[in-house]
């Protein structure tokens, strides 16, 4: 079993397509560990629209594939499209970040996400939800990555998310 996280987000219909996220998620995965969800504004383009963000960490035996191709079929279930502009409104956004230890290219994926390193809204929830956990190539903490982190221009603010009837963040 290794230690999966993803992201998770959206900016259309939110509370629905979060819940859905949740939901499914829960259902699959054993040990689902939820963050808080944080509001933030749309990186890469304006749309007007702000994102709720979280990150999800769960056990799985799946392989990076497996993991992957779930993560796409619960973002098409939930309407987003493969057409869509890589910046754009979305009604589901979920990406793999780190499975275990694994680094470099696998299954098509690259392995630990990029994002975690470079987005406020990525990596705030992640040392929220796994501080002490260490980031595969970099080796320091999340905690330690955020402490450092240069989040001028990102801002994101928690925002009350109750998921059946419980706030965020929890332990599923």
């Amino acid at each position: 079993m290794a230690l999966v996280t993803v992201s998770i987000g959206s900016n259309i219909e939110r509370e629905t397509h979060l819940t859905a996220c949740l939901d499914a998620l829960a259902k699959r995965f054993d040990g689902l560990r939820l963050s808080r969800v944080y509001e933030s504004e749309p990186v890469g383009f304006e749309d007007g629209r702000n994102f709720y963000n979280l990150v999800a960490a769960f056990d799985s035996d799946w392989s990076v594939g497996e993991l992957q191709a779930w993560c796409k079929r619960l973002e098409f279930a939930n309407g987003r499209r493969a057409d869509s502009p890589k910046f754009s409104p979305r009604t589901l956004d979920v990406d793999l970040l780190t499975v275990g230890e694994l680094t470099g290219e696998h299954d098509g994926v690259a392995l630990p996400r990029a994002e975690i390193r470079h987005h406020a809204f990525v990596l705030k929830p992640l040392a929220e939800l796994l501080p002490d956990v260490r980031h595969p190539e970099d080796g320091r903490r999340y905690a330690e990555m955020w402490a450092a982190f240069e989040a001028d221009d990102q801002a994101l603010w928690p925002a009350d998310f109750p998921w059946h009837g419980k706030s965020l963040p929890l332990d599923a």
